[in-house]
This record gives C-alpha cells, structure tokens and sequence, in this order.
C-alpha cells in the first residue's frame, strides 16, 4: 500500500481526507456562528455604536527647540 501521495492514494484516503476537511469546516463555521461578543452594553438584542464627533481641529507643536552649531 502506497498511501504516502495524492497521486497514489487509493479512493479511501481521498475519502477520509475529505470527510476530516468536511468535520473540520463544519466545526469551524459552528464555532464563529455560535460566538457572541458580548460585554454587558447590549439592549434590546441589538448592538449599539458609540458615536463620537467632531471638534474644532487641533495642531500640534513642539517648543523643545535645540540649537545646532
């Protein structure tokens, strides 16, 4: 039995590949349907989004100044 390659693998090997990729991808996509982020600031089953505005815009300036000679 040579089962060490694709090309030679025989039809089970191809199945129990697929069939352990199927299990894996459905275990995958059950856990990122099933988790939830929650944090406790959830009403009414929706989330909601803080809003933040705009203020006046703000420059930045540097007064530490070194002289170079």
């Amino acid at each position: 039995m040579n089962n060490s390659s694709m090309f030679t693998a025989d039809r089970m090997t191809h199945l129990k590949i697929v069939a352990v990729a199927l299990v894996c991808a459905t275990l995958v996509a059950g856990v990122g349907i099933a988790d939830r982020v929650t944090d406790g600031t959830m009403t009414s089953g929706r989330l909601q989004a803080t809003v933040i505005k705009a203020t006046a815009p703000v420059t930045a300036a540097v007064t530490d100044t070194s002289a170079i000679r």
